[in-house]
């Protein structure tokens, strides 16, 4: 693998460098992304049986990489019965030299030999490029973005798109610079028409074509190109030798186990509903179409039924000229495969769907969201295990862990995790400050020294917001002096320019103990069924006074209390354990697994006791109902899961079964009865409503905007998806600027509403900055007076 060349950046450089990117590429990288983004939720939507489709697809990746070792045998076994030659590759030295010594075998005499390449990013990986060009051998990218890169002396900024990061005007004036035509080049069509005609007489004077590979299917040898340029096919079968270069990972057992990622992959990459070239190769023999209605049929030399597939095809089975070799690589690949937690990196069909989800990858593209190859959510993975930690090290903080990216992935990848793990081992590697003996023993996280303070400072923030809240407002105070402020930045990366939070001297547990406790919110739950004549609904909740919640947006939690009250519904607010969330969020897994068995045994009890766990905080639910899996017992995650709730979620199905909406506080469309607001927005009073990241791939949003609507509101939700704050992100000093960028669309779809109100924390906070008002949480408008 390979090894750190440069030193790492300090936050400034890091802020400099994004900065750049924000000003540079990342217009026209979002405008590229958030095309393909909305195509495929389209194409999502559209598909009835998507979400089985995804799960055929990952179970079929499962399948395969657990019998990988088996199905490199296999496919050498068909490659040689086709007269072809399977080469497995050990690293990228040992790759290119394969390779090289390919191509140079078929030199002419007096020349240089000649290669055409279609996209590939495991050439990319292994730097083929530069190694055959080491060799004297002339190599030309036939697809049209790698070639516009190629001419640049560029690298890719997204795996599916390489060149979205250039405009087509940026475009034109390299190529009128480099080729200098009669006529300037424009338009698109200009540009492409040229690109034709100049890589066409490239393919046809080649001496070796080199391909990737989506997919090859061991059984037979079958090698899958799917594009949307027809310079792959090309490349593979007009040079007399094709070699094709992929990683192990892209075996799967049988041709009918293509299938589900034919339909899918598309559908992810760029909302199409199928790629406008699905090339299936069996080198270098005939190569035949599979025709999916008879998938058993086996894929015959001569094609289906023994006819000629294509009838251009000219090649007569293994006795012809041809040459093919299929180079497998490992690179690390093998090693992820016994890496319990690096493996799913292995499922990715490097489909681009995590990057385009990303709203950090849309605002800075892959030269800032990646790696030496990959970028993306999943290239932490990648870059981890093929290039090393260091690499992944670079960018891997980006990743927010909104989890956005698991609905957007085909074959069901938990990247945020995969993220999480990597961020934990560059902690664990990174080495010992002067002072770090100063940290064993006096902070309450379970990580060893050389963890960087500012993660530590986040992972921990439960500590920090207990000691400002005991210390308000004397705290607060001093938080935003200047000496302060700057002392903040310099040792823990917090920007000043970022607002911070005021904390409250009294915290959401001590005022519900002051109020009464338990017994009071039972008797108040009494008065209101007896007042309201409501439905008798046998239910106790233990709302969870995360921390943001507990010491500085303590009316949230008070406006929860409230409104369960008024339903029937008595309350407890206990002092429990923090969830982890924000240990997670650092990267610090040892600490987030010791607050998760906590937090459980604390409320064990209740949960025997049938009462269930209320969450104001999405964040926090989603590690009781995403990130616990990881961390507790499968018996107690699942109780934990089955009985946690999202405030408003709680709220609607309170109402969906009998209790009296007239006494919440209402819109000016409604009294709160069903259907107030059904019939069009004229009969709400218009909300601009914005839900967390995590509260969406929770499918979570749904209920707390048809509570809205319950409740006489007409909400407007946005078209972005994330507000950039991502809690700790935000406050980040290298971070800053991504982070404005991406809230700063969430704000100018807000900036005419009159009410604008957001589930999350830091949603709340960064809507707050930059529409200079309050925004409240859902539950703050709809609880009533006090």
């Amino acid at each position: 693998m390979a090894e750190r060349t440069k030193p790492p950046e300090t936050r400034t450089e890091t802020a400099a460098r994004l900065r750049h990117l924000l000003e540079t590429e990342g217009d026209a990288v979002h405008a590229h992304v958030s095309v393909s983004n909305l195509r495929r939720e389209q194409a999502y939507e559209a598909t009835d049986d998507i979400e089985a489709l995804r799960s055929e697809a990952r179970s079929i990746k499962e399948d395969a990489i657990d019998r990988l070792p088996e199905l490199i045998e296999t496919v050498r076994e068909a490659v040689a019965e086709n007269g072809g030659t399977v080469y497995v590759a050990d690293d990228a030295a040992d790759a290119n030299r394969y390779i090289s010594e390919v191509v140079d075998g078929k030199a002419p005499p007096d020349a240089d030999p000649s290669v055409v390449k279609s996209k590939s990013m495991t050439t990319e990986e292994i730097d083929l490029n530069d190694a055959l060009e080491d060799e004297d051998i002339d190599v030309y990218e036939t697809d049209l973005g790698e070639w516009v890169l190629q001419v640049a002396d560029d690298t890719p900024s997204h795996i599916v798109g390489p060149a979205m990061h250039l405009t087509r005007e940026e475009i034109a004036d390299l190529f009128n610079e480099r080729f200098e035509p009669d006529e300037p080049f424009e338009t698109a069509e200009e540009l492409t028409r040229f690109a034709r005609d100049h890589l066409g007489e490239r393919i046809r004077e080649a001496d070796v074509g080199i391909t990737g590979a989506n997919f090859v299917v061991a059984e037979s040898g079958t090698i899958t190109l799917i594009t949307n340029e027809g310079n792959a096919r090309k490349s593979a079968v007009t040079p007399d030798t094709h070699v094709a270069v992929a990683g192990v990972e892209k075996l799967i057992p049988t041709a009918r186990d293509l299938e589900p990622f034919v339909d899918i992959i598309a559908k992810s990459a760029t909302g199409q509903p199928i790629s406008q070239y699905v090339t299936m190769l069996t080198p270098p023999t005939d190569s035949p179409t599979l025709d999916f209605d008879e998938p058993d049929e086996p894929l015959a030399s001569g094609g289906v039924d023994g006819e000629s597939a294509d009838s251009s095809d000219t090649s007569d089975g293994p006795e012809n000229d041809r040459e093919f070799h299929l180079v497998l690589l490992d690179n690390g690949r093998l090693d992820m495969r016994e890496d319990d937690q690096l493996r799913e990196t292995l499922y990715c069909i490097r489909c681009g769907a995590c990057s385009n989800s990303c709203s950090n990858f849309q605002a800075v593209g892959g030269h800032g969201f990646g790696g030496e190859t990959y970028s993306g959510g999943i290239a932490t993975g990648w870059e981890a295990g093929v290039h090393g930690q260091d690499s992944a090290a670079e960018f891997n903080d980006l990743c927010t862990g909104c989890t956005r990216c698991v609905d957007a992935c085909p074959v069901k990848i938990d990247i945020p995790w995969i993220n999480t793990v990597v961020r934990d081992r560059v902690n664990r590697d990174a080495e010992p400050e002067a002072y770090d003996f100063l940290v064993d023993g006096l902070t309450p996280d379970a990580e060893g020294g050389g963890l960087d303070l500012g993660k530590r400072f986040f992972g921990n923030v439960g500590t920090a917001a207990k000691l400002g809240s005991a210390t308000a407002p004397v705290s607060n105070w001093l938080a935003e002096t200047s000496p302060v402020r700057a002392v903040l930045e310099r040792t823990l990366g917090i920007d000043r320019r970022r607002d911070l939070p005021t904390f409250q001297r009294e915290s959401l547990v001590d005022w519900f103990e002051t109020r009464g406790g338990t017994e009071v919110s039972r008797r108040r739950a009494e008065r209101a069924t007896a007042r309201t004549n409501g439905a008798d609904i046998d239910r106790e909740v233990v709302l969870y006074p995360d921390v943001y919640t507990n010491y500085v947006d303590t009316e949230r939690g008070k406006a929860a209390v409230r409104t369960l009250e008024t339903l029937g519904i008595p309350v407890s607010v206990p002092d429990l354990p923090e969830s982890g969330r924000a240990p997670l969020s650092q990267g610090m897994v040892a600490t987030a697994d010791r607050q998760a068995s906590r937090l459980y045994a604390a409320v064990a009890e209740d949960l025997d006791a049938g009462r269930d766990l209320v969450v104001v905080e999405p964040s926090d639910l989603a590690a009781f109902q995403r990130e616990y899996e990881r961390l507790l017992p499968e018996r107690s995650f699942e109780r934990l899961r089955d009985n946690s709730y999202e405030i408003c979620e709680y709220v609607y199905g309170l109402l969906e079964n009998g209790a009296d909406a007239d006494a919440l506080s209402t819109g000016a469309g409604g009294t709160g009865s069903a259907g107030d607001a059904s019939d069009g927005d004229d009969r709400g009073e218009p909300i601009a409503y914005h839900s967390h990241c995590q509260q969406r791939t929770l499918g979570l949003e749904a209920p707390t905007t048809a509570l809205l609507e319950r409740c006489g509101y007409a909400p407007q939700t946005s078209s972005v998806e994330c507000c950039g704050m991502a809690g700790s992100f935000g406050y980040k000093q290298e971070y800053y600027e991504v982070s404005m960028d991406v809230g700063d669309r969430l704000a100018r779809e807000f900036e005419r509403a009159e009410t604008v109100v957001a589930s999350g924390t830091s949603c709340g906070d960064q809507l707050e900055t930059l529409l200079e008002r309050p925004v409240p949480h859902p539950i703050e408008i709809l609880a009533p007076d006090r």
